[in-house]
């Protein structure tokens, strides 16, 4: 007679009990990685950030000697996309960078557009070397001053966003914290300094001495 082969069939997997166990476990790992990953990321979205402002300081720079003025702030509550949006606009002192008008980024790394303020006589008239701007820049509401006579001054509102204007042409609420509200109330003064828990603002200026500097060296100013 012919034995026929016999095979036991082994059944193996985890229990019930065992799967909460993995799962416990890879939801602490993921959990101890989440803070770092968004610190990273955070840290990613400033250093683009930053990058973006040096480029619009160069924009800036390079209209003023093509121009021989900064250009005018844009209407910050044209939404992108309508006629008017991001276009320097002359009857105003202070809104958005004219992102369309110098051919920058409209917005931040945090989706928000920058804030734009410029001296009225470096934007209505030729510049000369007797021009002096009208903004400061101070390291706290109530601090020192950093900057004097400044022809213009960019504003990225941070991670928290707050004060900054959305993409379409919406303002996000001002902050709470006084020297971030310096940054979004229309003023001539400006806050700047590290982040803290409530500043998260990033804050550029354009240098009168560089800017006429350049000027001067691109033969545009005696």
């Amino acid at each position: 007679m012919k034995m026929q082969p016999f095979f036991h069939k082994i059944q193996c997997g985890f229990t019930l009990v065992e799967m909460a166990i993995v799962l416990a476990i890879v939801a602490m790992l993921l959990g101890g990685l989440l803070p770092t990953i968004s610190a990273q990321m955070e840290q990613q979205r400033r250093s683009e950030t930053r990058k973006q402002l040096d480029e619009v300081q160069q924009a800036l720079t390079g209209y003023s000697i093509i121009n021989r003025r900064l250009p005018c702030p844009a209407q910050p509550n044209i939404a992108s996309g309508i006629s008017g949006a991001g276009v320097s606009d002359c009857t105003i002192s202070t809104g958005v960078l004219p992102w369309a008008t110098l051919g920058t980024s409209e917005t931040d790394a945090w989706g928000r557009r920058y804030s734009y303020t410029a001296s009225n006589s470096f934007i209505t008239s030729n510049i000369t070397l007797a021009f002096t701007g009208t903004l400061s820049v101070k390291s706290a509401a109530s601090g020192a001053n950093i900057a004097n006579s400044i022809p213009a001054v960019i504003v990225s509102h941070g991670p928290n966003g707050l004060g900054a204007y959305t993409t379409s042409g919406v303002q996000i609420s001002a902050s709470s914290d006084l020297d971030e509200a310096d940054n979004s109330n229309g003023g001539t003064t400006f806050v700047s300094h590290n982040p803290s828990s409530s500043f998260d603002d990033l804050v550029i200026w354009i240098s009168p001495n560089i800017l006429f500097n350049r000027m001067v060296s691109a033969g545009i100013l005696p």
